[in-house]
């Protein structure tokens, strides 16, 4: 599902921040080499960071009913994850890289959520919303001068662009089958046993037999 995220991202850019130009969108890790090698004015959108959500993380199932409201099954809930995009403009001019990120900036501002024309049929079809925010303080784990450092890269003016995606991961138990026959509790009392008494004449009992008590069972 990465890979519908990616793709709703170029959507969205190319069909509102970038309406009307030929700026590339594309989402290339931008090395030193990257960077030499490109031709043209582009946006870059570069992936670099997953990781869960766990303060939205639930370990309760949810219950799945019938029309009727009998329980069939129980589903395990969806898991939410935070995707991190850096996002940066390249061309000859600084000014007109500043041009571009402002353009960005004020597309990403206008949604809380991806509208849904730019999403794909597999995003829509699991029924939650996919959110994004942009510019906000990241964590003190996550620090985008040290993706850059990582890179090999130059600094430069980005924008850092977070997706959340929820995961339906479809896990589902079914209910036990309902019990049907009534439950019969039978009462046992005294037991005697005329035909275990031994030929000998002596009343004795099999080995490692042992008799239950008076009124066990009762």
């Amino acid at each position: 599902m990465i890979n519908d995220v990616d793709e709703a991202l170029r959507n969205l850019i190319k069909e509102d921040a970038l309406a009307g130009t030929d700026v590339d969108v594309v989402l290339d890790a931008p090395t030193r080499d990257w960077a030499a090698r490109r031709s043209g004015p582009t946006v870059d959108a570069y992936l670099y960071d997953i990781r869960e959500d766990v303060t939205r993380r639930s370990g309760n199932t949810a219950p799945v009913r019938r029309d009727d409201g009998k329980v069939t099954g129980y589903r395990t809930p969806p898991r939410v994850f935070r995707l991190a995009y850096l996002v940066t403009a390249w061309t000859q001019r600084p000014e007109d890289e500043h041009r571009l990120l402002a353009a960005l900036l004020a597309c990403f501002v206008r949604y809380e959520v991806f509208p849904a024309r730019v999403l794909s049929s597999t995003l829509v079809e699991q029924g939650y919303p996919v959110a994004l925010s942009i510019a906000q303080p990241p964590p003190d784990n996550r620090k985008v001068p040290d993706v850059w450092t990582s890179l090999g890269g130059d600094l430069k003016p980005s924008l850092d662009l977070v997706v959340t995606l929820t995961v339906d991961l479809g896990l589902f138990k079914e209910a036990a089958d309902e019990v049907v026959a009534p439950l019969r509790v039978r009462s046992v009392g005294t037991t005697t046993f005329p035909d275990l008494v031994d030929d000998d004449k002596e009343g004795r009992l099999p080995d490692g037999f042992v008799p239950a008590a008076a009124g066990e069972g009762r």
